[in-house]
Parts: structure tokens; sequence; C-alpha cells
């Protein structure tokens, strides 16, 4: 059985060095320091009919990439607003990305419920 391209992936655990935004170029778009840009990019996007144990160990590489990377949570929340419905990004699945937005609605539909009962109180 041949082994997916990415099995021989070796990503050292490197602590992760956030760059602050405001030392960062500001006119350079989040993306030009992604650490992925210098990955394969199957890596982080499923081919078809992928099986399962190959795809959870596609994805747990890909994590291992993004939590390295400097601009991490940038991509994240540009996939959480697009929303992207395929891909790794910013050490998210498409999966937990969806848990991510369904979370958020709902605290956002709270924090809502509970305004309107406090302005009803208040007024």
């Amino acid at each position: 059985m041949p082994q997916p391209l990415h099995s021989s992936l070796q990503v050292a655990a490197v602590p992760v060095q956030r760059v602050p935004a405001r030392d960062r170029d500001q006119d350079a778009p989040w993306h030009t320091e992604a650490v992925c840009r210098r990955d394969e990019a199957g890596l982080f996007f499923a081919p078809s009919k992928e099986p399962t144990a190959a795809r959870l160990s596609r994805e747990e590489a890909a994590k291992q990439v993004c939590a390295r990377c400097p601009v991490m949570i940038e991509c994240r929340e540009h996939a959480l607003l697009q929303p992207e419905p395929y891909g790794v990004w910013g050490g998210l699945t498409a999966a937990e990305r969806r848990v991510v937005l369904t979370r958020r609605r709902r605290r956002d539909m709270e924090l809502r419920k509970a305004s309107r009962a406090a302005n009803r109180i208040a007024g």
C-alpha cells in the first residue's frame, strides 16, 4: 500500500514566535508570512476519496505546520470570516471551523438576548 506523500514529513516542534502586528509590514497581506507558502499544498487540502486514516494523518501534519506559523491567528480568522469550506486553515480543519462558527453564533445570540433583557429592565 503506497504511503501518502506527507508521511515522510517530519515537522519539528518549533516554538511559535508571534510577530506583533505593529512590527509587521502593514502594507503586506498577512499570508505573505505564512509558513505554509513553503510547504506542499496537498498537505492542507484533501485529495478526492482520501481514506480516513490518511486524512487524519495529513491534517495532523498540516496542523503541526500551522502551530509554528507567525500568522496562524490571522489565517484562522480569515477562514472563519470567509468562511473557507475546505482544508486546514489556521490550525483548524473545516469541521473544526464549523464548530467554532456554531459556537460564535450561539454566543452572539445569547449576548443579544441578554442585552435585550437588560434593556427591558433598565428602560
